[in-house]
């Protein structure tokens, strides 16, 4: 199975930026796609929502609540995903998981295998 592993998270004010990485076990170049996932402060511990996506053709889509202020990317040399988050705000607080995915019956399907998350705190 693919094993994921994010980390860059920490405590930081309002407006501020933080960059996340990922390393992955599998070959990001195999992916269809790649994720950021995060899970908001009380949510269920499988509760996960989207804010990213990069397709292998380079597309990148965001939640609406980061368009502007995230960016996805990758670095296929050393199998790593990044999400820039800039000028954070106290909504983005969560724990950040990192997935990828492939298409299968015409949609993109995330590995079910998680990783432990990096969590981001935004506090004043």
């Amino acid at each position: 199975q693919v094993q994921f592993e994010e980390s860059g998270g920490g405590l930081v004010q309002p407006g501020m930026s933080l960059l996340l990485s990922c390393t992955t076990s599998g070959n990001i170049l195999l992916a269809d796609a790649i994720y950021w996932y995060r899970r908001a402060p009380g949510s269920p511990w499988n509760s996960r929502d989207f804010v990213a996506q990069m397709r292998e053709t380079g597309e990148k889509n965001y939640a609406d609540s980061v368009k502007g202020r995230f960016t996805i990317s990758r670095d296929n040399d050393k199998d790593t995903m990044y999400l820039q988050m800039n000028n954070l705000k106290l909504e983005d607080t969560g724990v950040y998981y990192c997935n990828t995915a492939q298409i299968r019956d015409g949609t993109y399907n995330l590995s079910p295998f998680w990783g432990q998350g990096t969590q981001v705190t935004v506090s004043s």
